[in-house]
């Protein structure tokens, strides 16, 4: 969980304040244009929230309380009415949320493509293979010792673990008693994108990332994509207001003003040129105008909140 430090204590010190009575009227009412944002690791990790914060900030006056942690963690923190906005990439979780009354107004704001990196000498042979097979290999090739071959997993109920273990079932497999505990090649970080590069580059082991937080730690790693097509791989981010007819506190008048920009012709434009200077590509693709593409509804994309 990493919330801005600065932030964190001004907001916890405020509470204090409040609670025990020792703040006027007048600075409880400046603490008011506080968003809390609860977002997915590789969100925060690119450095995409924080390039688009201040314009936000400034624009609204407001100061963004920023939660990273992995999409189940987020969800956790929408139940529980924590946080004002997340911003997630797990379709079907999402579904459920929102079916459960917990979240309303989702708007869809980009996407990319997970991939599979490994080592650059390849030891499993699953380079070009299609991600299932590339999966089937490297379970017989890791229960069988082949040196070389190792596989660290999010292991965080995170979007991306979600997505390998949707990969795992389309292969054939059922994670929790064919996947999870199969050998010492098998192994969970339990930490957010960027911990696990880190983890795996040291192991020199294969994962799965996104390829936004891929590029973004790319150099100081040394393992390389090796399977990167398959339209498994798609990953779509969304995000949405947390329901305020079930959850007390919630500012939805700053929620809807972060969807909106979010959703606004120049933040999108923002996000499909965030990274191409300092990585030769984009780290995410705009969601404007690419709803075929994600198999989303246009209305998810386009449709300001009201």
């Amino acid at each position: 969980m990493k919330w801005d430090s600065q932030i964190v204590i001004i907001a916890l010190l405020l509470a204090g304040l409040l609670v025990s009575g020792c703040v006027s009227d007048d600075t409880a009412s400046a603490s008011r244009g506080e968003l809390r944002i609860a977002t997915t690791t590789s969100l925060y990790d690119t450095g995409l929230l924080d390039h688009l914060r201040p314009a936000f900030e400034d624009k609204y006056n407001a100061k963004l309380l920023v939660v990273s942690a992995g999409t189940g963690k987020a969800l956790e923190y929408g139940q529980r009415g924590d946080v004002d906005v997340m911003m997630v990439h797990d379709r079907a979780r999402e579904d459920t949320f929102i079916a459960d009354g917990d979240g309303v107004e989702r708007r869809v704001i980009a996407y990319n493509y997970f991939v599979i990196i490994g080592p650059e000498s390849d030891p499993a042979g699953i380079r070009g293979t299609e991600p299932e097979e590339a999966f089937k290999t490297l379970m017989t090739e890791g229960k069988a010792g082949t040196p070389g071959v190792a596989f660290v997993s999010r292991g965080d109920a995170s979007g991306t673990h979600a997505k390998e273990q949707a990969i795992w079932k389309s292969a054939g497999y059922t994670y929790a008693t064919d996947v999870q505990n199969s050998g010492n090649w098998y192994v969970e970080a339990g930490s957010g994108m960027g911990a696990t590069l880190v983890m795996a580059n040291e192991k020199e082991a294969y994962t799965l990332s996104d390829i936004g937080t891929f590029l973004a730690y790319k150099g100081d790693l040394k393992l390389v994509p090796i399977v990167d097509s398959g339209d498994i791989l798609l990953n779509v981010y969304s995000t949405m207001l947390i329901n305020p007819e079930k959850h007390a506190g919630i500012d939805t008048e700053l929620g809807k003003a972060w969807i909106n920009y979010l959703i606004s012709d120049k933040v999108q434009q923002e996000i499909a040129t965030f990274g191409v200077a300092e990585y030769g590509e984009p780290l995410f693709f705009a969601a404007s105008g690419k709803w075929d593409v994600m198999g989303v509804p246009e209305a998810e994309v386009t449709t300001p909140v009201l």
